[in-house]
C-alpha cells in the first residue's frame, strides 16, 4: 500500500516538474537505480556527468519503495541506468509516474544470466534469473561497456572521454579479477563454500569455484522457511563448514541463529547489494569486492 501511495503522489508531483536534462554547469544528469551501479556510472562518466542514485549506500534495492522525490529525480534525468534481470521490480511504475523521456539503459544487457533454481518459494527476476550479476567481476566489464555506449549516445561530444575512462576502468577490473582468483586459490578446496544471508553470490561462486548456500532466495523480500533453515544447519554440521557470513542489507538474526545451532562461526559482514557510505570499508565497487575477499580469506583460508 505504501508503494502504491508513493507512486500516486509521484504522478501528482511530476506533473509540475519541468524536464531538465542537464544542470546549470552543463553536466549530463544521470540516474542509477542503486549504489553499485551509480559508482560504475561515475567511473565512466567522470567530470561530464552528475550521478544520482535512487537506492543509496547501505540500502536494500529489493525492498525499495519509491517516493515523490525519486519521481522528480527521474523526471529531470538525461539518462537512466538500471541493472535489469528483474532486480528493480518497482522501476516500471516509477518510470511511468515520472513521465521521463530519458533513455533507459540496462547495464546487464549481454550478461549470461544464472537461472534461479526452485525451492525458496518465491518468484523473482526475469524468468527466474538471478539479478546479482555484478558479483562476477567479468560481468562488470559488460556493465561498463553498456554504460559507455549509453553515455556516448546521449552526449556524443564527450564520447572519446567515456571510451577512455571505460578502458582504464576495465583494466582495473582485469587486475581485480586476477586478485580474486589468486585469493580463492589460497583457500583449501574443502573450505570453498560460502553461506550468506540471501542468495546474492551465485555469480561469484560460479566464476571463482565456490559452492554458495543461503537460507533465503535471491531477493531479501523472500522468507526462508523453517525447512530451509534446518537444511542449512544440517549441511553445515555434515560438511563442517567453518564460517557463515552476514550481509549488510539483511537482518543478521537468522544467520546468527544458524551459526549458533550449527557450530560455525560468524565470518564477518560482506557487501552484496549495496556499497557502504563514504566513510565505510566499501564505498566503491572495487573496494566492495576487495572487502568481501578479505572477509572470505580470513575466515576460510588455511593459516
Amino acid at each position: 500500500m505504501r508503494a502504491i501511495i508513493g507512486i500516486v503522489l509521484a504522478i501528482a508531483v511530476c506533473w509540475t516538474v519541468p524536464v531538465q536534462a542537464a544542470p546549470e554547469d552543463g553536466k549530463l544528469r544521470a540516474v542509477a537505480t542503486f549504489s553499485i551501479l551509480g559508482d560504475l556510472v561515475r567511473e565512466v562518466g567522470g567530470s561530464h556527468v552528475e550521478v544520482a542514485t535512487l537506492v543509496g549506500p547501505g540500502s536494500d534495492v529489493h525492498s525499495f519503495s519509491p517516493a515523490p522525490g525519486d519521481a522528480r529525480l527521474v523526471a529531470r534525468a538525461g539518462i537512466v541506468f538500471v541493472n535489469g534481470l528483474g532486480l528493480e521490480g518497482w522501476l516500471d511504475r516509477l518510470i511511468r509516474a515520472s513521465g521521463t523521456r530519458a533513455p533507459v539503459v540496462t547495464a546487464s544487457t549481454g550478461v549470461s544470466a544464472i537461472q534461479e533454481e526452485g525451492g525458496h518459494g518465491h518468484d523473482h527476476g526475469a524468468h527466474g534469473a538471478d539479478p546479482h550479476a555484478w558479483q562476477n567481476v567479468a560481468n562488470v566489464k559488460i556493465y561498463v561497456a553498456n554504460i559507455r555506449d549509453g553515455l556516448a549516445k546521449v552526449d556524443p561530444a564527450h564520447a572519446a572521454d567515456y571510451a577512455a575512462a571505460a578502458a582504464a576502468y576495465t583494466a582495473r577490473l582485469d587486475a581485480l579479477d586476477g586478485d580474486v582468483r589468486a585469493a580463492i586459490a589460497r583457500i583449501p578446496a574443502q573450505n570453498r563454500r560460502l553461506i550468506t544471508t540471501h542468495d546474492a553470490f551465485g555469480y561469484f561462486g560460479a566464476a571463482y569455484g565456490l559452492t554458495i548456500l543461503a537460507p533465503q532466495g535471491v531477493s531479501t523480500e523472500s522468507e526462508a522457511s523453517p525447512r530451509d533453515v534446518a537444511r542449512i544447519i544440517t549441511q553445515i554440521r555434515r560438511e563442517q563448514v567453518p564460517a557463515v557470513f552476514l550481509e549488510t542489507v539483511t537482518d543478521p538474526r537468522q544467520m546468527e541463529r544458524i551459526a549458533r545451532e550449527s557450530g560455525a562461526r560468524i565470518g564477518g559482514q560482506v557487501f552484496s547489494d549495496a556499497l557502504s557510505p563514504a566513510g565505510g570499508p566499501a564505498p566503491t565497487y572495487l573496494d566492495m569486492i576487495r572487502t568481501n575477499l578479505k572477509a572470505f580469506d580470513q575466515a576460510l583460508a588455511a593459516r
